[in-house]
């Protein structure tokens, strides 16, 4: 379950992906657990608070390079959508600043001992932003309309029921134990709506949507720019403390960091890793920063012919010097990823996976054992207006150089990229993959499920072992015995390479410094409940 970032978040996503040492997920185990409740805004360290009083009211502008095009939560994937679909609805639980699961529009959740049944307290006098009281009826409307979407980020989990017991308490059973389900319900597609759309449209409804978010859709351009207004019955009293947040539409690296420098918007969504040393640095700019719950990779279409061929997959693999990518791109914001999963998200097994590590000459070995020992010509596709992900490109270029793959750089406009790759034209391709949630499961069944929504990421690669030890993983209860199950998994995609996992980017978020207070998440989203402008 991933979004895609500037290239795209499970996941995602994205996330994606976003990460940090994670704590134990709440629920996720043996007896009946409850997570402790967990008032208002988490603050991290990079969240830049101080303690004077807050500065309230005016507005906030946040620089983003691709515009919001739906409201669907049940419908919708790429960052561009979650990180606004997520300031306007909430879900019964949420995770925090270092990934830790927490009770949100719920005060409290309890998880049989079998695994079975979830039971949801909702807080008191919770309310919509039309000032409509939130009850257990909404939320089961919202879940079951979700399960029935399905949908890019579907509940995974064999629900057999989704019931109000009352007003405030939800009770969902389950028809067998599913170990991320905690985890995945913090996800943005499973915010709670009004029952029957609050009685208008779908269609409607998502062109004004009402949630319990901090912020209320003022304007929205499709192709340009969304203003949020504070929502007047948010139930974090007092907050947002700003009184409008704009997301403006910014498509270039530079023209972004240019209206940084000029104060012409508060923060820049998408910053180049080559460039947070200049904004950190910066009289009037600094840089947020949090560990990331995504993978940057090079992924590839495995219903091309020459990529069809694991050979060729992992020769290219082995041709890639990973770490000095890395060390040459990223300026110590990331590290060389071994494992599909980032190092904060639990079972990584970075320490223990054996990955194809730079070694030209075996490269050539391997090569030599495919259908194309003397080598092809192919296109990689990027993502215009990312100089990080352009100079990752002629990196990968020179590496197939090296053993006689020659590649062609094919660089092109965000919305353009997406629509290929989601019609698998592409033979290669850079994106990263990004958790929608702190749980192994939310990149692994993304990037390796060929009959899921993404179809393995749209690589559409398939091996039986991996599927079947991806349901394993599902329901093995946290331990030593789900470690295993994705020690295992993870090795034979290390092996197989149907993508190769080049570094694991720290989130970092371009900011005026005059900014207090703003939250970075590891799925790369924001807080702004608590983020004020001081004069």
């Amino acid at each position: 379950m991933l979004r895609f970032g500037s290239s795209l978040k499970k996941s995602a996503g994205l996330g994606l992906l976003t990460i940090l040492l994670l704590g134990l997920i709440a629920g996720c185990g043996g007896g009946a657990k409850s997570a402790e409740q967990t008032p208002a805004a988490e603050k991290g360290a990079n969240s830049g608070t101080n303690s004077t009083e807050p500065a309230k009211g005016g507005t906030f502008v946040y620089g983003r390079p691709a515009a919001v095009n739906s409201f669907d939560l049940h419908n919708q994937i790429t960052a561009n959508n979650a990180f606004a679909i997520d300031k306007v609805f909430e879900s019964l639980v949420t995770f925090d600043s270092e990934g830790k699961i927490v009770d949100w529009l719920a005060e409290s959740h309890k998880i049989s001992e079998d695994g079975l049944t979830y039971t949801f307290v909702l807080r008191d006098g919770l309310k919509f932003s039309n000032g409509n009281a939130v009850t257990a009826e909404d939320a089961v409307f919202s879940l079951q309309r979700h399960l029935e979407v399905g949908g890019p980020l579907a509940i995974s989990a064999k629900v057999d029921a989704v019931k109000a017991q009352d007003d405030r308490t939800l009770v969902i059973t389950l028809k067998e134990p599913y170990t991320p389900f905690i985890s995945e319900l913090s996800n943005f597609s499973n915010g709670i709506i009004p029952k029957d759309f609050g009685g208008v449209s779908e269609e409607e409804f998502f062109k004004k949507p009402v949630g319990t978010g901090p912020f209320v859709v003022e304007n929205w351009d499709p192709a340009g720019d969304v203003t949020f207004v504070k929502n007047p019955h948010y139930w974090q009293e007092g907050k947002p403390y700003i009184d409008k947040l704009v997301y403006k539409l910014i498509q270039d690296d530079s023209q972004a960091i240019n209206q940084l420098k000029a104060g012409e918007v508060n923060a820049i969504e998408s910053l180049a890793l080559q460039n947070a040393n200049e904004i950190k640095q910066g009289p009037g700019t600094k840089v947020l920063t949090n560990g990331g719950w995504v993978t940057e990779q090079l992924f590839f279409n495995t219903l091309d012919e020459h990529f069809s061929d694991v050979h060729v997959r992992r020769a290219l693999a082995l041709a890639i010097d990973r770490a000095g990518l890395t060390n040459a791109l990223t300026f110590g914001y990331a590290k060389p990823a071994n494992s599909l999963l980032p190092t904060a998200i639990p079972y990584n097994a970075n320490d223990t996976i054996q990955p194809l590590n730079f070694d030209v000459t075996a490269a050539k070995e391997e090569l030599a054992k495919s259908a194309f020992p003397n080598g092809f010509s192919t296109k990689l596709l990027v993502a215009s207006g990312n100089s990080t992900r352009a100079q990752e490109a002629q990196i990968i270029q020179a590496a197939g150089k090296e053993i006689g793959i020659n590649i062609e750089i094919e660089s092109i406009e965000l919305a353009t990229f997406r629509e290929r790759f989601f019609a698998y034209d592409f033979s290669a391709m850079l994106n990263s993959g990004q958790a929608d949630s702190p749980d192994a499961n939310s990149i692994i069944a993304f990037q390796t499920d060929p009959e899921g929504f993404s179809k393995s990421y749209w690589t559409h690669y398939t091996n039986d072992e991996v599927t079947k030890l991806l349901h394993e993983g599902q329901k093995t209860p946290d331990g030593d015995g789900r470690a295993a199950v994705y020690s295992k998994l993870l090795q034979t995609l290390a092996d197989e390479v149907p993508y190769i996992p080049l570094y694991y980017p720290d989130i970092l978020k371009g900011v005026g410094s005059s900014v207090e207070g703003l939250t970075v998440l590891p799925n790369g989203s924001l807080r702004f409940e608590e983020v004020r402008i001081q004069k």
